[in-house]
């Protein structure tokens, strides 16, 4: 067996430092009142001896944990295939990492999870929540809400009847939606289908309004609904070729489900784009460069949206960010149509 070394102390870097414990104390919690030239004295002593604050005696002093629940409100086995969660966490980790916070990841699958989830929030283990991929009928928000917990979410809410007061970031998925139809118009298609994601999430509703804004009273046999996942689309494709097998173009309400409508319209022996056109939504790489044809899609900024929704959510726990900024009723984020070989 080894000794190991003593951790330094508050004392020894006082000692070090040559200031008193009390200094040390509020220079290495964030506290004001320091003169510079102290706190780079102290600062030089943490680092030379290596000190690392004990996170439970500091959250005594500061009232934080510095950790934020990141809640998917999603099985794992579709959180670990979908390459849009990565995305959205690669963008929630940077952010958190960058300010010196912990992600703590939650996943919800059935009624369990959510009371978990409820009594580990109600704890007060995190600082805050940021929340995406919720379901109309889903207890989270209610359970955030008792936990009393700063929170932001991704996509628009839709629980609290379209009124204010509730924090969050999205795409403009309707506006998005208008674009691809639009596009598809303009390449002279007059037969477009629309392959939906799930209807009990806002995103899928808001792409749906989108394609009927420009597509009002179109065939209500050309809208079948998918599930925002690859078999869902091929699902969806098939149906709708069984319906209207004079169709002349589609629009996916996300990349997977296009990547499966095209597999079923290779089956058929349709061409894409010359007998139907494609459009899907996300601009997922690789997946949009890699389908055969590479696919013409709506690009969202997936990681800039968790991003953000970091940077609201920070700025909210440190009372520095205004009305707006803390986004006290949404912040809304512009898509892009991008042009390939599918239409």
């Amino acid at each position: 067996m080894t000794d190991t070394a003593p951790r330094p102390t508050l004392e020894a870097v006082a000692a070090r430092a040559g200031v008193s414990r009390a200094t040390v104390s509020r220079v290495v919690n964030g506290s004001h009142g320091v003169r510079e030239r102290l706190a780079e004295r102290v600062r030089r002593a943490v680092e030379e001896l290596g000190y690392v604050p004990n996170q439970a005696a500091r959250s005594l002093v500061t009232k934080r944990h510095d950790a934020v629940a990141v809640i998917v409100a999603e099985p794992e086995t579709r959180v670990f295939a979908d390459p849009f969660f990565a995305r959205q966490l690669r963008g929630i980790s940077k952010e958190l990492t960058a300010h010196d916070n912990q992600l703590v990841l939650l996943l919800t699958e059935d009624r369990d999870d959510h009371v978990r989830v409820g009594r580990y929030l109600a704890g007060g283990h995190v600082d805050g929540a940021l929340v995406f991929s919720l379901h109309i009928d889903d207890p989270l928000p209610q359970l955030i809400q008792r936990a009393g917990l700063p929170t932001v979410y991704g996509g628009r809410p839709d629980w609290n009847g379209g009124q204010g007061g509730v924090s969050y970031v999205d795409s403009d998925n309707r506006g998005g939606a208008r674009d691809a139809v639009r596009h598809l118009l303009g390449l002279g298609r007059g037969r477009i289908a629309h392959i939906t994601g799930a209807l009990d999430q806002t995103a899928a509703v808001d792409r749906l309004d989108g394609f009927r804004d420009v597509m009002a009273g179109a065939d209500p046999r050309l809208v079948a609904e998918g599930d925002f996942t690859p078999a869902g689309g091929e699902r969806a494709m098939r149906r709708l070729l069984e319906r209207c097998p004079d169709l002349d173009a589609v629009f996916a309400a996300n990349d997977l489900m296009a990547a499966g409508a095209l597999r079923v319209l290779r089956e058929h022996g349709r061409r894409v784009p010359d007998d139907v056109a494609v459009v899907g939504f996300d601009d997922m790489l690789p997946i949009a460069e890699q389908t055969d044809p590479p696919l013409t899609t709506v690009r969202q900024d997936i990681e800039e949206m968790g991003r953000l929704m970091t940077r609201l959510l920070l700025r909210d726990l440190d009372g520095t960010g205004t009305p707006s900024e803390a986004g006290s009723d949404g912040v809304i984020l512009p898509t892009t149509l991008v042009r390939r070989a599918s239409a």
